[in-house]
């Protein structure tokens, strides 16, 4: 799961199933010691944290595809391969960037911790100065009656933003109007986007926006994400206050007010960027085994069961005796391994599903869920027919849980099947208790989400111990090295995670009716326009 810090009391439509959960349901013994020898494999120091493009993960990624093999999947890649490579880049600065702060009528140097310059994928060399306009959040959207940029031309020019989104919006939709920014900057004809940071406030992350950015790049030049093809910078605390010394709003003022409507304003001030960049260009494969479909009429619909395989890598020069290796066994050796075990139930069901079932062993999704976005963008089948999405990430195999959450699963029908799945296996269903952590945004279900498709994230709940077992995780163990075979990890547990996950698919599989997006919803009116609706 990648990095970032939604949701109010969400999935209200699935709240109402909490029903008396069994923690000591039958075991599948077999499906646990499989599960194990999956993590144990997928999590060894041998594969060095699997990182995007690395040794490790291509040998994971040939373990992936040799249990399709064995299991009677057919290669749904390219080519009638198992693969699906997607063509990377990397760009780091050549030298350290100078950006120059121009203000009445004078020139200085930027300090070098004062503004971070992400490197540029497609121009090695970038030079050129522009005005800066404040677009307060700098968001556009005609649903909450958004238009932070009406009245204000940012052409030509860098667009000053906010950090996060205005309170009081659903929180899906804030977490995913929060991503959304360099988009919309880059509609309107800004060359550029600057975030401020905001005295006492979280983010900045000057070094790590200096340091490198990776996203896919095809053929044709394109790539992924509207901030890689414009200057982006983060600017510090001290920075950020600058930038409005003398204007018509201190950004004291600002933050005081934000409450109110924020109005935004030119600035005076403009910058001048001089940088350098240097590239890496690599591959990497998604894996990707499909059951094709009984039915005539539904065969050439796809449900897709998936996990991201890429973990975190090797620290860079660690000290003597430290441990170097991120081996990620939760995150996402664990979603591996039950996705394995849920295409083994559909294998060995002895009747095949009605739609045809993909699955799908996904890169890059800690560099920004790169290889589910490059497969929304390159579908191996038709994307009108994908119709559900379940993403299994990072599922917390360190208890006996008794309920889970279904992130997305609130926005269409998928939560009468998540609730209908669940309750048969007497396992309860409840809201997000982590809105903090914009789960919605931060694993490969979300990039089906804006491709159209009705797809969730299950994680294991709160109940029966697990809201200890989760503080502790992501305090102490979530992206470190400690995230690997030491832990007391549950495989029963497994077994019955990847045994939901089968349930929810299968019956998304042979249901007579695709899956709908609500009426009203937000992300189907988005991203969905046209498509029938279903009421809630």
């Amino acid at each position: 799961m990648i990095f970032r810090r939604l949701s109010r009391c969400g999935l209200a439509a699935l709240a109402c199933v909490l029903v008396a959960a069994k923690p000591s349901a039958p075991v599948d013994q077999a499906a646990a010691n499989r599960i194990r020898g999956h993590v144990q494999f997928l999590a060894s120091d041998e594969l060095e944290g699997r990182d995007t493009g690395s040794r490790g993960y291509n040998v994971a990624a040939a373990y992936v595809a040799a249990q399709f093999a064995g299991m009677g999947l057919k290669p749904a890649g390219s080519g009638g391969s198992w693969y699906l490579q997607v063509p990377f880049r990397t760009a780091t600065h050549a030298r350290p960037p100078q950006i120059r702060i121009i203000a009445n009528g004078k020139s200085r140097l930027a300090a070098p911790g004062d503004f971070g310059l992400r490197p540029s994928l497609t121009q090695k060399q970038r030079g050129f100065e522009a005005g800066l306009v404040f677009v307060g959040h700098g968001l556009i959207e005609p649903k909450f009656r958004l238009d932070d940029y009406a009245g204000l031309d940012v052409r030509g020019k860098i667009a000053v933003v906010l950090r996060g989104t205005p309170r009081g919006l659903p929180a899906d939709a804030a977490a995913h109007l929060a991503q959304v920014k360099d988009d919309i900057a880059l509609a309107k004809g800004a060359m550029g986007i600057a975030e401020v940071t905001i005295p006492g406030g979280r983010g900045g992350g000057i070094g790590e926006a200096a340091r490198s950015v990776t996203d896919w790049m095809n053929a044709a030049g394109a790539v992924g994400s509207s901030s890689s093809r414009f200057a982006s910078l983060v600017l510090s605390v001290e920075a950020s206050k600058g930038l409005f010394k003398g204007e018509r709003r201190s950004l004291d003022q600002i933050v005081a007010a934000r409450g109110a409507p924020i109005r935004g304003f030119p600035l005076r001030t403009r910058l001048a960027v001089n940088a350098e960049s240097q590239w890496k260009d690599f591959s990497s494969p998604q894996i990707i085994g499909m059951i094709p479909g009984s039915d005539p009429r539904l065969a050439h619909e796809y449900v897709f069961l998936m996990g991201h395989l890429d973990h975190l890598g090797m620290k860079d020069n660690p000290a003597p005796g430290e441990d170097a290796i991120y081996n990620g066994a939760m995150d996402n050796a664990a979603g591996i391994a039950t996705m394995l075990e849920a295409a083994r139930h559909f294998a060995d069901a002895g009747k095949k599903p009605r739609r045809s079932v993909l699955f799908m062993a996904n890169t890059g999704e800690e560099r920004g869920l790169l290889g589910a976005s490059y497969y929304i963008a390159h579908p191996t089948v038709s994307a009108k027919q994908i119709v559900a999405a379940v993403d299994l990430d990072m599922p917390l195999l360190l208890y006996d849980f008794t309920d889970i959450v279904a992130f997305g699963a609130d926005h269409s029908t998928v939560a009468r099947t998540v609730a209908q799945a669940a309750r048969g296996m007497g396992i309860a269903v409840g809201p997000d208790p982590m809105p903090e952590q914009t789960i919605f945004v931060r694993s490969d279900h979300y990039q089906f989400v804006r491709g159209g498709v009705p797809a969730i994230l299950l994680f294991t709940g709160y109940a029966n111990g697990g809201k200890a077992k989760w503080d502790d995780f992501f305090a102490r163990t979530y992206h470190k090295p400690n995230d690997d075979l030491r832990q007391p990890i549950n495989w029963n547990a497994g077994a019955r995670y990847a045994r939901l996950n089968y349930e929810i698919s299968r019956i998304l599989a042979d249901a007579d009716q695709r899956p709908l997006w609500y009426r009203g919803d937000y992300f189907g009116e988005r991203f969905a326009p046209g498509q029938p609706r279903a009421e809630r």
